[in-house]
């Protein structure tokens, strides 16, 4: 994951569940939208200070608009791994968030990529221009 100076990376640990295991006795593929979308939720309010629930309390919210994932290796039940994220991008049009997700005992990254956020105007359901001050608060 590269990561610009510009901007902050953080993590969050999870622990594979027995319910993200699929018939192949590994993570499922989708499972690993919900780990980054989670520990991006947790990185909101412990690390940046502004949880979801401040924006929706201003009438926005975010959309996944594309998401990139390039898997590299599997994760197993029980496995501790790490969710790294990192703001690439932010524009009054909306972020690129870059990731990675980590094996924690093995320290292999198991798979990284990308999301583009969208800001939605929660009563319209259209996308919104993002704030100034949204804007610069994510840059630490």
């Amino acid at each position: 994951m590269s990561t610009p100076s510009t901007y902050s990376s953080f993590e969050t640990e999870f622990r594979v569940r027995p319910d993200d295991i699929d018939m192949f006795q590994h993570v499922h593929n989708s499972k690993y939208f919900d780990y980054v979308l989670a520990a991006r939720y947790d990185q909101m309010e412990r690390c940046y200070g502004m949880p979801m629930e401040k924006f929706m309390e201003r009438g926005f919210g975010w959309v996944v608009r594309t998401a990139h994932v390039d898997y590299k290796r599997a994760l197993g039940m029980g496995d501790y791994f790490i969710v790294k994220t990192a703001i690439e991008s932010i524009d009054d049009k909306g972020c690129r968030v870059v990731f990675a997700i980590t094996n924690k005992a093995t320290n292999k990254i198991c798979c990284d990529g990308w999301f583009d956020y969208t800001m939605i105007d929660m009563q319209t359901g259209r996308a919104a221009k993002v704030p100034e001050d949204i804007i610069e608060h994510y840059l630490i």
